[in-house]
C-alpha cells in the first residue's frame, strides 16, 4: 500500500513537473517567435490550430501502433467541449488585444474563483477555510507581481469575461469527461485534438487577420521560424497532455493554482535570459504567490486525510435502522430454513404413498427398474412432470432425491 502511494505521489508530482517545463517552454520559445525582436510571427491563433493538428497527429499514430486505445465518447460532447476550448483561446487572444496587460492578467487570476464558484453550482463541490485562504494568497501574490497598469474598455471587458467563462468551463468539463466516460487524459486529447485542429485552422488566419491585420499567406517562412514553430508544436503535444493529465487526476481549481508557478518561471526565466526587469514588488509577489501554493498543497492534503479517516469509521458503524434491518433479515432466513426443513420431511413421507398411487410410473421403460418398486429415485423426473405438483415441491424432490 505504501509502495502504491509512493509510486502515485511521484507520478502527480511528473505530472506537475511536465506541464510547468513544457508550459514555460513554449511560452518562451513563442516569445522568440512572436516578437519583434525575433521572427515575427503575429498569428497567435493559426499557431495554436497548428499545436493541435500534431497533437492530433500524435494521437492517432498512438492509436494506430496500439499504444492507446481510442474509446467512445458521443461526437456531440466532443463538439461541445471543443467549441468552448476554441472560445476560451479566442477571448484570451482578443481580450489581450483590447486590454491592457495588466487587465488581462488580472482577467487569468479571476479564474481561480470563477472555477471555484462553478464547481460548486455544477458538482456542489465545497471548499475548507483553508483552502479559501490559500487561492486568496495566491490571487494577492501573483496579483502584486504582474498586475500593473489597468485599462479596461466595453469590448475588452466582454472578450475577458467569455475567455474567463469559457476557460473555466473547459477545464472542468476535462475532468468531468474523464469520470464519466472513464477515459484517459491522453485518450480524450486525441479525441478532441482533430475537431479543434481543423477549426482552428480555418477560423485562426481570419481571426489573426482581424487581430494584426496581416494575412499569414504574406508571411515569409525562413528556416528560423518554420524551426521555432516545429520546437512550439512539439512542447505543445506535451503541455497540451499534461493539462489533461493534471485536471483528471486533481481538480481544475489545484490546476489554476499551483499552475500559477508557471508564472513565476516565467518571470525569472525572462529576468535571466531576456534582461526583463524584475523589482523589489515582483519578488515579493513571487514569494507571496510560493506561500500561498504551499499553503493550498498542505489545505489539499489534510482534506484528504480527513476524509479518508471519516470513510473507514462509516463503513465499521451501524445505525439503529440499519442493525433493525439486519437482526429482521437473520429471522427471515432461520424461518425460511426450518420451513425448508419441515418440507424435506414431509416429502419424505409423501414420496412413497404418492407413487403407490400412481402404479402407471412404475413399468415405466424410459427409467428402467430398479430392487425397490417403492424407490422414489427411480421416477423423479415424472413425477415433477405431474401437473397436480406443486413447483415447490417439485424442487424439494429433486433436491432430496439426489442425496
Amino acid at each position: 500500500m505504501e509502495g502504491e502511494k509512493k509510486s502515485s505521489s511521484v507520478s502527480d508530482v511528473g505530472a506537475w513537473a511536465m506541464n510547468v517545463i513544457s508550459s514555460v517552454g513554449i511560452i518562451m520559445a513563442n516569445k522568440q517567435l512572436m516578437s519583434s525582436g525575433g521572427y515575427a510571427f503575429s498569428f497567435a491563433t493559426t499557431l495554436t490550430g497548428f499545436h493541435f493538428a500534431v497533437t492530433a497527429l500524435v494521437g492517432m499514430i498512438s492509436n494506430a501502433t496500439g499504444l492507446s486505445a481510442a474509446k467512445h465518447v458521443p461526437f456531440w460532447e466532443l463538439l461541445w467541449f471543443s467549441i468552448v476550448a476554441n472560445m476560451s483561446i479566442a477571448g484570451m487572444n482578443f481580450s489581450l488585444m483590447l486590454n491592457s496587460v495588466g487587465f488581462y492578467q488580472i482577467s487569468k487570476l479571476s479564474m481561480i474563483p470563477v472555477v471555484c464558484v462553478m464547481e460548486w453550482i455544477l458538482h456542489s463541490k465545497k471548499y475548507t477555510n483553508e483552502v479559501k485562504m490559500s487561492v486568496v494568497v495566491v490571487v494577492i501574490g501573483v496579483g502584486v507581481c504582474t498586475v500593473t497598469d489597468v485599462k479596461v474598455n466595453a469590448k475588452g471587458f466582454i472578450c475577458a469575461c467569455i475567455a474567463v467563462l469559457s476557460t473555466s468551463f473547459q477545464q472542468i468539463s476535462i475532468g468531468s469527461l474523464q469520470k464519466k466516460y472513464s477515459i484517459g487524459s491522453f485518450e480524450l486529447l486525441s479525441r478532441t485534438a482533430p475537431i479543434q485542429a481543423g477549426s482552428l485552422l480555418v477560423l485562426g488566419p481570419i481571426i489573426d487577420y482581424y487581430l494584426s491585420g496581416k494575412l499569414i499567406l504574406d508571411y515569409q517562412f525562413g528556416s528560423g521560424a518554420i524551426l521555432f514553430i516545429l520546437l512550439s508544436c512539439s512542447l505543445a503535444v506535451f503541455c497540451n497532455v499534461s493539462q489533461y493529465l493534471c485536471i483528471g487526476r486533481f481538480s481544475a481549481v489545484s490546476f489554476q493554482v499551483l499552475g500559477h508557478m508557471k508564472t513565476v518561471c516565467v518571470l525569472t526565466l525572462g529576468w535571466l535570459l531576456f534582461d526583463s526587469e524584475l523589482t523589489f514588488k515582483n519578488i515579493m509577489g513571487m514569494v507571496v504567490a510560493v506561500v500561498g501554493m504551499i499553503i493550498y498543497s498542505w489545505a489539499v492534503e489534510a482534506e484528504k486525510q480527513g476524509n479518508s479517516k471519516i470513510i473507514p469509521h462509516a463503513k465499521h458503524s451501524l445505525t439503529e435502522e440499519e442493525f433493525r434491518l439486519l437482526k429482521e433479515g437473520m429471522e427471515v432466513t432461520v424461518l425460511k430454513d426450518a420451513e425448508l426443513e419441515d418440507r424435506k420431511k414431509k416429502m419424505a413421507q409423501s414420496l412413497p404413498n404418492h407413487y403407490a398411487a400412481t402404479p402407471r410410473f412404475l413399468n415405466s421403460p424410459a427409467t428402467g427398474a430398479r430392487k425397490d418398486p417403492q424407490d422414489p429415485r427411480d421416477h423423479v423426473d415424472q413425477f415433477i412432470a405431474m401437473d397436480s405438483v406443486n413447483p415447490m415441491d417439485a424442487l424439494l424432490c429433486k433436491i432430496f432425491c439426489s442425496t
